[in-house]
């Protein structure tokens, strides 16, 4: 759903239950218990700011998550929101802090059998990627595929959404950090395919529209990186059509590196290749999933 539909709700949630916790009248074992749902309603803020196009909230969201996890002393919650300051510095282009909070967040996650740990590679992997680190792309890919058997779901992967890391995300997020390292063969464009229809069926439960569009924009990349323009075309053409409420600020990022793309080597020149720069330059011009503030 779009990020406008849910937002006013959610913002009353966290602030029922931080009034709660202010109130001073819980029993222990509630305090536990409310202080882990003020951490995934933090969380949640946090990842809607981000994608609202403002980091400096969401970090604020995020460790507001992160000291809530830790009075509920529950260590996959901890590494979730380490994982969510990750991905808000990865997506502003702060690469650094992306792969520590990552790798914090493997620290806290390393006890526990659930999805969360991948998530910390994947996330390690794609920041790794940014920062040209060819060496820890593969490392961690190789961590995930082995540490992918040996998953046992827990409490968060129960409750799904963004609190859980299925197979088809863990394919979008490897061949993104293989594509932002260049990479652009036929086993690498056939993979970005697969994560493409992973995310096609909008009745799957890891359905979501901004990975589906993730996908779509890695595709492109393969298709130009082989001198395939009209293939890019193609791949990207779904993402430039979505509505304006659904144009978050991981969206807009990926379309922009497709845009980038567009203006290197021989093909920068085509018609196409112009038209598509243009429209992707507008892209992003309107209002994002919410207007800031």
């Amino acid at each position: 759903m779009p990020l406008a539909d849910v937002w006013e709700d959610l913002a009353a949630a966290q602030d029922d239950a931080f009034r709660l916790l202010e109130g001073g009248r819980l029993r222990p074992t509630q305090l536990r218990d409310l202080h882990f749902k003020a951490a995934v309603l933090s969380f949640l803020m946090a990842k809607g700011s981000n994608d609202m196009g403002d980091p400096k909230t969401a970090m604020m969201q995020a460790r507001a998550a992160l000291a809530c996890a830790a009075d509920a002393e529950h260590p996959g919650l901890m590494a979730l929101a380490n994982g969510l300051k990750s991905l808000i510095a990865y997506w502003a282009d702060r690469p650094e802090d992306a792969v520590h909070f990552a790798r914090q967040g493997g620290a806290h996650a390393s006890a526990g059998r659930g999805t969360v740990g991948l998530w910390m590679l994947g996330l390690e992997g794609r920041a790794a990627a940014l920062l040209g680190d060819t060496e820890t792309v593969n490392a961690v890919a190789r961590a995930a595929d082995e540490q992918r058997d040996r998953v046992v779901p827990d409490d968060l992967d129960a409750l799904g959404g963004l609190l859980t890391y299925p197979a088809a995300k863990q394919l979008y997020y490897t061949v993104e950090a293989e594509v932002l390292l260049g990479r652009g063969d036929d086993r690498l464009s056939a993979e970005a395919a697969r994560a493409v229809r992973e995310f096609s069926d909008s009745g799957s439960a890891h359905w979501a529209f901004g990975d589906l569009a993730g996908a779509q924009c890695n595709h492109a990349l393969t298709h130009l990186y082989a001198g395939e323009l009209e293939g890019a075309a193609a791949a990207i053409r779904p993402v430039l059509d979505l509505p304006v409420n659904q144009r978050n600020n991981g969206i807009v990022v990926s379309a922009a590196r497709v845009r980038r793309a567009l203006s290197k080597g021989t093909l920068g020149d085509a018609a196409v290749a112009r038209e598509l720069r243009e429209e992707i330059a507008q892209y992003g011009s309107g209002r994002l999933a919410l207007p800031r503030g």
